[in-house]
């Protein structure tokens, strides 16, 4: 089922990666941490590299998909005083021809009010928001929210997730679905996970919509074996510690490379 069938044309996210899909192209979201030192400048040179959208972390104090990497990202983030509001108002300023997602914990949303918080991500220029906490079965009013002030809810499907579950976890996605390549947290690892691979193929047999896999895409080489099957990646940890290590011009070095490989 796809958002045409709810009644709703498409987002800007889905039809451009739908666009840019049908055209040959796989799809590269890098993840940055909002708040941390030098985010903004890393969001334009992952623009400028390649990027076809760009994943913004809200940091949140109990983040329980995040990896050592980018939990010490976020931690600096709120110690330097960064707040979603903080954020959200300097994402108008980065000035950049992609989409931009907003990646955050649903705690942060109740506590804003769900119309509230999806009104602010539109004034923000955001097209869509990836809760990776918020289950299918207590999503609805949320995402119901959502569709009304035009964000693409990015709904999240793990490898664990029966055959009968995956259908409607896809009905639900809006702009593409997150296909979760391992169990556990974010994090670099030394090869791409069988699961992901696997768990894209059964994505792919049953929805149209776009599916991108994240979590423990690690490097160029693993973002090439996971574009063989899935329409593109997600990258976190590696993007965000080179951001911590050596600051935006190696998240756009990193990104020209990641795009470089699956291109290829």
């Amino acid at each position: 089922m796809s958002p045409q069938s709810h009644g709703l044309p498409p987002g800007r996210l889905e039809s451009e990666f739908r666009a840019k899909r049908a055209a040959g192209r796989k799809l590269l979201v890098p993840y940055i941490t909002g708040g941390y030192p030098g985010w903004m400048d890393a969001i334009r040179a992952a623009a400028a590299n390649g990027a076809d959208a760009v994943e913004i972390g809200v940091p949140f104090s109990d983040p329980v998909m995040d990896g050592p990497v980018i939990q010490q990202a976020s931690q600096a983030s709120l110690e330097l005083g960064s707040t979603p509001a903080s954020i959200l108002d300097e994402v108008p300023n980065l000035d950049v021809r992609i989409p931009l997602l907003v990646m955050t914990y649903y705690n942060i949303v109740h506590h804003e009010g769900h119309r509230r918080f999806a009104h602010r991500l539109v004034e923000a220029g955001v097209s869509g928001c990836i809760l990776p906490d918020l289950p299918l079965e207590e999503s609805e009013p949320w995402c119901r929210a959502a569709d009304q002030e035009g964000i693409e809810t990015v709904m999240l499907a793990a490898p664990t997730a029966p055959d009968e579950r995956l259908p409607r976890v896809a009905a639900r996605a809006r702009g593409f679905l997150y296909s979760v390549g391992l169990l556990g947290v974010t994090g670099e690892r030394d090869a791409l996970a069988t699961t992901a691979t696997a768990l894209a193929v059964r994505l792919k047999a049953i929805t149209d919509v776009p599916v991108l896999v994240g979590v423990g895409v690690s490097n160029a080489a693993q973002a090439y074996e996971a574009t063989r099957v899935a329409d593109g990646v997600i990258q976190g940890a590696s993007v965000v510690r080179r951001l911590m290590e050596h600051g935006p011009d190696a998240v756009g070095a990193y990104v020209a490379e990641v795009r470089s490989a699956i291109d290829a």
